[in-house]
């Protein structure tokens, strides 16, 4: 007989791990060459990743308060089925599958095999075959259990933290030149604007925790602090590692190379460096993808078990108790946007389409705290409501500024969205 619900084996360490994990990406090593070129002075690039990353702390602030409220599996898409109603909840975890998540690990799949190029050259059709293979090897981790998931996740957290932690503490106290001193250029607001959205998107993935709600012990407790530790432990390394690229290069040489990370590393550690910051970037990926991995598939499952996805969806495992069918469609879908780099059209429009839903969201908090005063609130937003407008704010002048920045892929996500709608009201009517 199959369990009725997924059961909670996640801890305190290993719900962390996966903020923490999924979180941290290449982005750190890549996205500072793009803000130095908006952002021409040190302390105002630092300062952009402190101010982002608060940003992104705020936002975690909302789905704590919302998580240990709804303490149940697919996380985001309960909590918007709750506060706005199934249908949004619907086009939220739709949009999720189809587009924003598939997208998002196909990527992260293709960029692994191109720095996994960097140790082994590959041609065309092994790279395709290494990305099929990386993608059947995560699904199947995950497949066995939430246990073996959360043990591969925070082994690859350790190893990209402690990656992390080499190259910093060699620019902080290692012997190597100082960058040469330069006079910093003139800070606009655009000019920030543009380098906050860099930022922004380095921080993506703290939301990916409230999918497991439902497999969180002690929930109403552990997932707010998991939340909150987990950002701030991403913050505390991103702006040290932030810190360390400008004590050894100088922001024109940031600007001027789109891999910052491998030059520090060159600079501090020697000809060895680039290949460190390569196997640093293959184990960010790693933990990336598995956290991804992980957690999106339980939005569906939730979905399903509310009649509102394809039933199969559903099916929990009689011996490893997972949503074994959502992983693995999730992973057939995901390897095949690779595998015909239909990924890369879709990302153009993913990000527009989660932040419309993360300041749905985000919102929910208001809504919720109006239409059900009464329901019992382990964790109240910190900060509310300023913490909760400025998050709702910038998430949603996020998706304002895409329409006028590339209002093509703007429209093409809000349309794919929309296009949910009659879906959802031909599920509803077959229930």
């Amino acid at each position: 007989m199959q369990p009725a619900e997924l059961p909670r084996k996640l801890g305190l360490f290993d719900s962390a791990a996966i903020v923490v994990g999924t979180i941290i990406g290449a982005g750190i090593f890549l996205v500072p060459n793009l803000v130095a070129r908006s952002l021409p002075s040190a302390w105002w690039i630092v300062f952009a990743w402190v101010f982002t990353g608060l940003l992104s702390f705020f936002g975690a602030l909302a789905y704590a308060e919302l998580g240990a409220m709804i303490p149940a599996t697919g996380g985001q898409y309960a909590f918007l089925r709750e506060a706005w109603g199934p249908l949004f909840g619907f086009l939220c975890g739709w949009t999720y599958f189809f587009v924003v998540l598939s997208a998002s690990i196909a990527w992260l799949s293709i960029t692994f095999v191109t720095y996994l190029g960097y140790f082994i050259p590959m041609g065309p059709m092994l790279c395709k075959a290494v990305t099929v293979a990386l993608l059947g090897a995560v699904t199947l981790v995950n497949y066995r259990g939430v246990r073996t998931g959360a043990v591969v996740q925070n082994a690859f957290t350790a190893i990209k933290v402690a990656a992390l932690a080499v190259l910093i503490g060699a620019a902080f106290f290692g012997s190597h030149a100082p960058p040469p001193v330069e006079a910093p250029g003139p800070i606009t607001v655009s000019g920030f604007g543009v380098a906050m959205i860099s930022c922004v998107l380095t921080y993506d993935g703290w939301v990916a925790l409230s999918f497991m709600a439902g497999e969180v012990k002690n929930a109403k407790r552990n997932l707010p602090l998991a939340l909150a530790l987990g950002v701030t432990a991403a913050i505390a390394i991103y702006v040290l590692a932030i810190m360390a690229y400008v004590r050894v290069l100088s922001v024109s040489e940031i600007a001027g190379t789109a891999r910052v990370g491998a030059l520090a590393a060159e600079r501090v550690l020697g000809a060895a460096g680039g290949k460190f910051v390569a196997f640093a970037i293959l184990m960010s990926i790693l933990g990336g993808l598995n956290g991804w991995t992980m957690t999106a598939p339980r939005i569906f499952f939730a979905q399903a078990r509310d009649g509102l996805f394809f039933r199969q969806f559903a099916a929990l495992h009689p011996r490893f108790e997972t949503p074994y069918i959502s992983i693995v469609l999730f992973g057939a879908w995901s390897a095949l946007l690779a595998l015909t780099g239909t990924y890369e059209t879709l990302a153009s429009y993913a990000m527009f389409a989660a932040w419309v839903f993360y300041a749905l969201t985000s919102l929910g908090v208001i809504v919720l705290r109006r239409t059900q005063p009464d329901r019992p609130r382990p964790y109240r937003m910190t900060g509310y409501p300023v913490t909760l407008a400025v998050f709702a704010l910038v998430a949603a002048g996020f998706a304002v500024n895409t329409f006028f920045a590339t209002p093509g892929p703007a429209i093409i996500g809000s349309l794919f969205i929309l296009s949910g709608t009659p879906v959802y009201y031909w599920w509803k009517s077959r229930g």
